[in-house]
């Protein structure tokens, strides 16, 4: 009896092998060049910039939606970048303003300039990715990476069936960073040491933690009369929400009148159609919850909480604050409990990048050992904002009153330091826990992705890894699509010499006057504006390192003096004839003398034309490649 149990064991141990193997052989296999994890924010772009230049691209997401913290994630108020509609944030938004019916129809919360509701945003991204390049698949999970030689094999489940997926390229484009996470890429969580990074509002310590989160939720007006008041949350205490309709300025002195506006407060997040975003951090919805690097299971069980919690402003709001005709809306996500498919992370892992981003460079870009700005692939113009009033434990930094100007991010901060095959998106990108205030905002985002995808199409194409691109070639295709290098909020893309500026900001040449502005920081080319000789020298000398005997005064540049610059640099004879033709092709018929004073714009272009700068190879830093 005991031998033919033991053969009956060996039997259905065989049979569970061949079976396990039948099930490993017939798995679906499915090859692409670009493999995107995570159809959020910077997934979608990622996918449709890379598809639009002729990549075979997949995206895998776990929800049914596209946009991530935009649409799934319920915060449909776009921060920052009104005046700097670059690339496909652009094209977002006016698919929006054609659905609502122009700008100010998406204004109606006082927090943004476009506002929207959720479950629109989620379609007109999905518009935006028709493309025949571009696959994606919902409701896909991936369970594990693996890398062989130059090619990725992930294994994912769509709807629960396993599919072996082969690709060339991956970028990372979860909410978190749980790809690099997954494969050990050298990463940071938390706050950075000043002693690191060099940062002087920057803890002494470094410390793990973050910004809190929120779990959004969306409200509807059912009428005056409605009473749509939710049941009693379990731990429901008043005092909690107390101080919830102070709305100060947290970017205002201390002298600055204290607000208390309960209507003011609700109306923040004020969508189109009657509706109301939820996610106030004032004795509000916010909540500390460091889940980073915890497993999906641990996750999942403390966002519970984050739920709960915003639950119980619900219930305040309608109890306390006399809000009960605005109910949770029923028409917005495809859940059970009509709360969005994933709370809001304000923070995320940070790559270990060839280069990395501080609060250095963007408050002084011109003035650092390095030109990381030459590199620089996205923008943004929204403050150091920083959620921390849920942590005790959390150093007191005003971060908000760091001023900076508006900023952009450079190509080196999407690369890891030394892992090949992979590109890092969304709000994971190398920069410090401070930078990480700004960089986190959709509009960011939105262009990191754009940026990700430009750069995985160029990669792909040479046949090279991301770290060994020209950054030149990823910087012109963002350029094709009308995105911004350069945070310039007084050249739009609609000016013809868009790309001209754009490309002779990013070589220093000629750079730009940033300040710090309200919740909107600027930076300024001043196209029609002249420049003074000494300056346009010193431009000149920290792009090309050797310059000849011109001895520049504090006279305006003219065109004789720019005809003597230009021949000299190029070692050509270019003469006065030659720049006065220019002139009048490209930007108005004019008589042009020797004391002809030219603009910032005339300077762009004929510096462009004749010594075309941007061609030059950079690095990671910004510095010319020496040839």
């Amino acid at each position: 009896m005991i031998g033919l149990g033991l053969r009956r064991a060996y039997l259905y141990a065989l049979l569970v092998i061949l079976f396990s193997g039948a099930i490993s052989v017939s798995a679906k296999e499915y090859h692409t060049q670009l493999l995107v994890v995570g159809g959020g924010a910077s997934g979608t772009t990622a996918a449709i910039q890379a598809s639009r230049m002729g990549v075979k691209t997949l995206i895998i997401e776990e929800t049914e939606w596209l946009g991530g913290m935009l649409t799934s994630a319920g915060v449909a108020a776009i921060d920052g970048n009104h005046q700097m509609p670059s690339g496909l944030w652009a094209e977002f938004r006016q698919k929006l303003y054609d659905y609502y019916g122009g700008p100010k129809a998406v204004e109606t919360g006082w927090v943004s300039n476009t506002l929207f509701e959720p479950s629109v945003g989620n379609k007109k991204l999905k518009e935006l990715a028709q493309n025949s390049n571009l696959t994606i698949w919902y409701k896909t999970e991936w369970r594990n990476i693996t890398r062989s030689g130059s090619k990725w094999t992930v294994e994912a489940y769509v709807k629960g069936k396993r599919t072996i997926v082969t690709a060339d390229l991956i970028i990372d484009a979860t909410e978190l960073g749980d790809v690099m996470g997954f494969l050990k890429i050298p990463y940071r969580v938390g706050m950075d040491s000043k002693f690191d990074t060099g940062e002087s509002f920057a803890p002494e310590k470094a410390n793990n933690i973050i910004q809190d989160l929120t779990y959004v939720v969306v409200l509807k007006d059912f009428g005056k009369n409605a009473d749509k008041t939710i049941a009693k949350p379990i731990g429901y205490n008043p005092q909690e929400f107390d101080c919830c309709c102070d709305v100060t300025d947290p970017s205002a002195d201390a002298s600055h009148k204290r607000s208390i506006d309960c209507n003011q407060m609700i109306t923040y997040g004020k969508l189109p159609n009657n509706k109301y975003m939820i996610n106030w951090p004032k004795c509000g919805n916010d909540i500390y919850l460091n889940i980073i690097e915890l497993s999906k299971k641990d996750r999942e069980a403390a966002l519970k909480e984050a739920k709960l919690h915003s639950l119980r402003f619900i219930y305040h709001l309608q109890t306390k604050l006399g809000f009960k005709h605005l109910g949770i809306a029923d028409d917005e996500f495809p859940t059970a409990d009509k709360l969005p498919m994933i709370a809001y992370h304000r923070e995320a892992r940070r790559l270990d990048g060839k280069v990395t981003l501080t609060v250095n460079d963007v408050a002084a870009p011109y003035q650092q050992k390095t030109s990381l700005y030459r590199t620089g692939i996205a923008i943004g113009d929204y403050p150091i904002d920083h959620h921390h009033l849920k942590n005790p434990e959390a150093p007191q930094i005003d971060f908000i009153n760091i001023k900076v100007p508006s900023y952009n991010i450079p190509l080196g901060a999407l690369i890891p330091k030394n892992a090949d095959g992979i590109i890092v998106a969304e709000k994971s990108v190398s920069v410090t826990n401070i930078v990480a205030g700004a960089s986190r905002l959709q509009p960011v985002v939105l262009t990191i992705g754009q940026a990700a995808g430009a750069l995985a199409a160029v990669a792909i194409k040479n046949n090279q890894q991301p770290a060994q691109v020209n950054i030149r070639e990823v910087q012109t295709a963002l350029l094709e699509s009308k995105a911004y290098l350069m945070p310039f909020i007084d050249v739009k893309p609609d000016d013809k010499d868009f790309v001209v500026m754009q490309k002779i900001g990013a070589t220093g040449i000629l750079k730009g006057a940033g300040i710090p502005y309200k919740w909107a920081n600027q930076t300024w080319f001043y196209p029609e504006q002249p420049v003074n000789e000494y300056t346009l020298i010193e431009g000149f000398k920290s792009f090309y390192p050797v310059m000849t005997d011109l001895f520049p005064s504090g006279k305006l540049v003219t065109a004789g003096f720019a005809t003597k610059l230009l021949s000299a640099v190029s070692k050509t004879d270019i003469n006065l004839s030659a720049v006065s033709t220019i002139i009048n092709e490209r930007i108005s018929r004019q008589n042009v003398t020797g004391e002809t004073v030219l603009s910032r714009r005339a300077l762009s272009i004929l510096i462009d034309h004749f010594l075309n700068p941007f061609a030059q190879e950079i690095d990671f830093n910004g510095s010319p490649k020496l040839k």
